[in-house]
Formats: C-alpha cells, structure tokens, sequence
C-alpha cells in the first residue's frame, strides 16, 4: 500500500465528449467514469450514500467505470447538481459524474455477488436493521466524524506520521494528525476536511496492512470532531498552519483565554522592542486585580510571570497599516468573554489556577477516554479524572499547575461538534 500512488487524472473528459454527456435527460442511474485503480465497490457507494438510497451498483474495473442506481431520480439529481458545484474524488482524484441513458440497471447478480453483498449491507442500516452480509461494509451509515482513531497491530516496522499522510491523502484533504503511544500500542488521530473522506478511507484501508504482513490498519471514527494540535513535529502536524512551533518552549499563542478567566480582555498589546511583555486591557480595574492576584508568578510556557497594574488606562490601536507585526488585537468582541452577563455563575467560579479543571458543556457521546487523549496531548499527563452525574461536566486533574494553565488555555472554548464548545476553569476540588 505505502508509496503507490493513483494515476494523475482529470475530472472531465474532453469538450465534445462532455457536451454530448450533458444532454442526457435525468436518470436515477449514473454513470462514473475515471475511477482509480482498485478501487472498492464501498468507495463508490460512499458517493451516492448522502443523498439517498443506493439500490445497485455495476463495477467496470477493466474501464475504471461504475454504474450507480439511486432509490429516486430525485435522490440522482440532488447528487448530480452537487458534484456539478464541488469536485467528487474517490482516493484524492477527480471523477466524472453523469446522467446514464439507462433507467434503470439491471445486473447479473451470479457475476456481481460482492457488489449485491455490499448493497444488501447498505440496504440493511439504511433500513435500520441488522445486517447479515460481509462484515466489513457495516459502517456505510452517514459518517459521524471527519476525525480518525488509527490503531498499527504488529507494528514490525515504524510508521511516521508522514506515512499515515500519505496514505491517507489519497482519499481527500488530511489536515491535522498526532500519533501517541497508548497501552503500549502506536495510535493516531487523523482529521480529514471532509467526514465523507473520512468514511471512504475507513471503509478501505481498516484491516489493511501497510507492509507486507504487518502493520495492519484498525481504524474507527473518533468521537472527537476536531484534533487540536500545538506543535509541527515529528509526531503531530497541522497540514493548515505551517506557522506553528516545534516544540521545545516556543508558541505562537498570542490567545486570551488565561485571562479571560478572571476577567474579559478587550485588547492586548505585545511590546514592539520586548516581545516577552504585553500590556493587557480588562473591562475594568477590578477584573485587572484580579488578574494580578492571581497569575502573578504562574509559570506558563516554562517561565515565570510577572503582573504588575500598568500606569497606562487604555491600550491604543495602531492606525491602519502601520501594525505589520500584528502585535496589538482588539477583543471587545470576543465570544470567549465569561463576565459579560451581570449576575452570571463565572462570577462565583473564580479561583486560582490549579492542576485541577472543571469542565462543562460536554457533548453527548464523548467519553472519559476521548476527554483523557484531548488533554493528554495538550502536553500534560492526567492523573485523575471524574464525571458529574449528567456527563455534561467533569473533573480532570493534571500532573501540575502549570499543566492545568496550559491545558485551559489549549482547550477552552474547544469545538466539540454540534454547537458544543467545551467551557474550562480552575476548580477549588480535588479528584
């Protein structure tokens, strides 16, 4: 599987040939052509899964060409006018998608068993009952996630994080991955930026060995929705923001939220002549108090901090154009601001930074262990972890202060999927 790579290919076919093509009237069966080599039947039916029923399907594998029934004419339009808008790819190349001059298809069911295997697979979840036929297309409901848990079984061989890349590249968009080693196994999270792409890689490559014999893939869809990642390193990569550090005590993270704890910032302003002092603006004098109080002599990013009441009232924006560096930020309108309703709980909720989070607005679904790996990677190690008796809130404890400030300012406001963003603050308790 490493190193092969489908042939470099078009999504249309020549002018006259596409022009004769789009005469031909809707149809609920569509013809595909420039398919890859290999490719599944699953693959071709992950197509065709989000806009309705698929009923039969014809693999033309010595002509890279498939055949595709919709359950409704309507359900083949909806997808055609779709794909007219957005390119469709099967492992992370173009294919051309049509009308067919067939109304319908009608297969040799003795020389299509796997394709009629797979249908009755689909057929059955998308009726909502239990499926009998081969078990490894069960997972052709709608794809829960863009994000991937990878699992290497008889790792003989090492698998780099640009390994996983590109292999998995050719099924779409890869754009974040960190690999951890959990219960002496090597694992991954993989986020592609689509979960349709997400869907079709699992259905191909889980069970798959990337070396002859060994390395074999056991892939499943985590409950996280999104992978944060901190550092571009050997071992996690951010595809979208090649400006982060490597590791070892730098950052790039010019955010609020440690702030944003005790009071809301509006502005903040790195120094042009020191850029290892800032000058931070609240909502008034008494959230900067408390600010002070409390962060004054925190180590975060490995170093001490020092805060000291500024003899300046406000922060000034530069005039437009000259602030090239970027080191000044208005936040008055943040979303992260937790004192902006009078009367609010945040106001009660106020403590020292602690080795200890509270966490709330959690999302159904999401379990101890997916909670665990988040703030594992955030850099730290936990040491404790407890749900509140509705799960939507938890307590999690690191192995320090400085790991606990380091995880809320990674983690809060985290996008959890379906409207959920995960909402984290010291705690006064203990696990």
């Amino acid at each position: 599987m490493y190193g092969s790579s489908p042939n470099s290919m078009t999504a249309n076919g020549s002018d006259s040939k596409k022009q004769r093509l789009d005469e031909s009237p809707p149809s609920r069966v569509l013809h595909i052509r420039k398919l890859p080599n290999e490719v599944s039947e699953t693959e071709v039916i992950a197509l065709g899964l989000p806009f309705g029923k698929v009923t039969n399907i014809l693999m033309l594998k010595g002509k890279n060409q498939a055949f595709l029934e919709l359950g409704t004419e309507e359900a083949a339009v909806t997808m055609v006018n779709y794909y007219t808008a957005v390119t469709p790819q099967v492992r992370n190349t173009p294919v051309f998608i049509q009308y067919s001059n067939h109304k319908e298809l009608k297969t040799d069911s003795a020389l299509n068993q796997r394709a009629q295997a797979v249908l009755q697979a689909v057929s059955a979840v998308q009726d909502g009952s239990s499926p009998s036929s081969d078990p490894g297309v069960l997972d052709l409901t709608p794809p829960p996630s863009p994000v991937l848990r990878i699992i290497i079984d008889n790792m003989f061989y090492p698998v780099t994080l640009d390994v996983l890349q590109q292999i998995f590249s050719k099924f779409g968009t890869v754009m974040k991955i960190i690999t951890f080693t959990k219960n002496n196994q090597f694992q991954a999270l993989l986020q592609f930026s689509d979960p349709v792409n997400a869907q079709q890689a699992k259905l191909s490559l889980d069970g798959q060995n990337i070396y002859n014999s060994c390395c074999t893939l056991r892939i499943d869809f985590s409950k996280l929705v999104n992978v944060n990642v901190k550092y571009n390193n050997d071992k996690s990569r951010d595809y979208t923001r090649p400006d982060l550090p490597t590791g070892d005590g730098e950052s790039t993270n010019k955010d609020h939220s440690l702030l944003g704890v005790y009071g809301d910032v509006q502005r903040v302003k790195i120094l042009y002549n020191k850029k290892d002092s800032a000058l931070i603006q609240l909502s008034d004098g008494n959230q900067a108090q408390l600010a002070m109080s409390h962060l004054n002599g925190q180590k975060v990013f490995g170093k001490v901090m020092r805060v000291t009441l500024s003899k300046h009232q406000t922060v000034a924006l530069p005039r437009e154009g000259l602030d090239d560096q970027l080191l000044t930020k208005d936040f008055s309108g943040s979303p992260l601001h937790r004192f902006k309703k009078p009367g609010s709980k945040n106001f009660q909720n106020i403590f020292p930074p602690s080795a200890t989070l509270h966490l709330s607005n959690i999302r159904d679904g999401v379990g101890e262990d997916d909670l665990r790996l988040l703030f594992s990677n955030s850099g730290g190690t936990v040491k404790a972890f407890k749900f509140f008796q509705d799960r939507k809130m938890a307590l999690i404890q690191m192995s320090s202060v400085e790991e606990g400030i380091q995880a809320l300012m990674d983690l809060h406001n985290y996008d959890m999927g379906g409207n959920h963003h995960l909402k984290v603050s010291f705690s006064k308790s203990t696990i």
